[in-house]
């Protein structure tokens, strides 16, 4: 693996990108069932509530753990300051 160093705004640029890229395809998803709650949605997804979207609820819970992981890291960035 190759290192190069990267001026730390950047990278905060970048996952400030993401984090908006994140949010915008969750509330695409929540928008398309007409929810507005992501753990409402996962739970009527889970429990058949809702049918056919076990795939949206897939990528949905996929898309939240990425959020949660890009704000944790712009937190530890945040606290190593």
């Amino acid at each position: 693996m190759t290192i190069i160093d990267v001026e730390k705004e950047l990278l905060e640029e970048l996952l400030d990108y993401k984090l908006k890229y994140l949010h915008k395809e969750i509330e695409k998803i929540l928008k398309k069932w007409n929810y507005r709650d992501p753990e409402i949605f996962l739970q009527h997804a889970r429990d058949g509530t809702i049918e056919e979207a076990e795939p949206d609820a897939i990528t949905l819970r996929q898309l939240l753990k990425e959020r949660e992981d890009a704000f944790q890291l712009r937190n530890d960035w945040n606290r190593n300051d």
